[in-house]
């Protein structure tokens, strides 16, 4: 599979005030043809100048942004304009033309690259069909619901067939329902389409609903990357933790660790939980042939592209030299970390 943008060492500075701001920071990933592929971090994180460093609007002051084989802010002017036609770019205020209707909305990058009144209304027909909004094509964007003008904010991404589309925090003007609404569409974007897809969020529910591919980003820098299972089963840093709890609720936090040890006295560790193929009641077996007591205290499983995966904080209970070598056999089956004691 080919890259569609290779991020090298990509860092950005800004001036403000006659300060120096660092926006990014030696960013390098990659982001092959077909991904869905998602930056999720905070505000302030870097995410959306990482985003727009992919169409030159911003252009790195350290590294390398190729798109298509070719530095995209190393491209003439001319050159630089048949480039972000390949690029299609989605909002989260929809930036639509008020005074435009939604078709001449979606005509509108279609006009500007040259096509004729006739192609351009084939284009917008089958645009607007594909968005579900076929008889919405005289209404104006004050009419329309938020849900509808995202969908004509992508319908208006799509115009020029492009390669590759870019979306900056897409939903997070939408309502839960509407937002699952617009995903799917971006789904189909995908599946029917071809188009590769980098989005930014700050919501962890959209990087699961959506994306292959995450990359988790801290004050301009990525501080963890991967397939999305992989970082929602087995989150490394403490940011992407953070995330991950917020809509899985299987990792206790510090405060919940704090309840859990007022109640419970035994040696706590957490176990990871994923698709297994052995039917051994590990569990079970261990407290058998050690000697201890299990207690489940905290934790859950889930269902994430198929694929089970989760965790379960356990305390033990028993003497310390039976605890030791039951942890010993856990960690053949599954991978432990015990919590320090209080």
């Amino acid at each position: 599979m080919s890259t569609a943008i290779a991020f090298e060492d990509v860092s950005k500075t800004f001036e403000v005030g006659g300060r120096s701001f660092q926006a990014l920071k030696n960013v390098s990933l990659r982001v092959e043809q077909g991904d869905i592929f998602g930056i999720v971090g905070y505000s302030g994180a870097g995410k959306s100048t990482l985003l727009r460093t992919v169409n030159a609007l911003e252009r790195p002051t350290g590294g390398r942004v190729v798109v298509d084989g070719r530095e995209i802010s190393g491209l003439s002017k001319h050159d630089l304009f048949r480039a972000r036609q390949r690029i299609g770019m989605v909002f989260q205020q929809f930036n639509l033309l008020q005074s435009r209707n939604v078709y001449k909305n979606i005509a509108y990058p279609l006009r500007l690259a040259g096509f004729t009144k006739g192609q351009a209304l084939d284009r917008v027909e089958e645009l607007l069909d594909f968005v579900g909004l076929a008889d919405k094509a005289l209404e104006y964007p004050s009419r329309l619901s938020g849900g509808q003008k995202q969908r004509v904010g992508i319908a208006r991404a799509l115009a020029n067939r492009p390669d590759l589309l870019i979306s900056d925090e897409a939903t997070s003007a939408l309502d839960p329902q509407t937002t699952g609404e617009v995903l799917e569409l971006l789904k189909r974007v995908n599946r029917e389409y071809g188009v590769t897809i980098l989005l930014v969020t700050h919501e962890m529910e959209v990087i699961r609903s959506i994306t292959n591919k995450v990359a988790v980003m801290q004050n301009g820098e990525v501080v963890e990357h991967g397939s999305v299972y992989d970082i929602f089963s087995n989150p490394q840093d403490a940011t992407t933790r953070r995330f991950v709890t917020s809509v899985l609720h299987h990792l206790p936090g510090p405060e919940t660790i704090a309840e859990i040890r007022a109640v419970h006295v035994g040696r706590l560790v957490q176990l990871h939980v994923e698709n297994r193929q052995s039917n051994d009641p590990f569990l079970s077996r261990v407290a058998r042939e050690h000697g201890v007591d299990i207690n489940v205290v905290y934790g859950g499983v889930s269902e994430l592209q198929s694929r089970l995966f989760g965790s379960l904080t356990i305390e033990l209970l028993g003497e310390d030299a039976a605890i030791d070598s039951a942890i010993a056999d856990l960690r053949a089956s599954t991978p432990v970390t015990e919590f320090a004691r209080a």
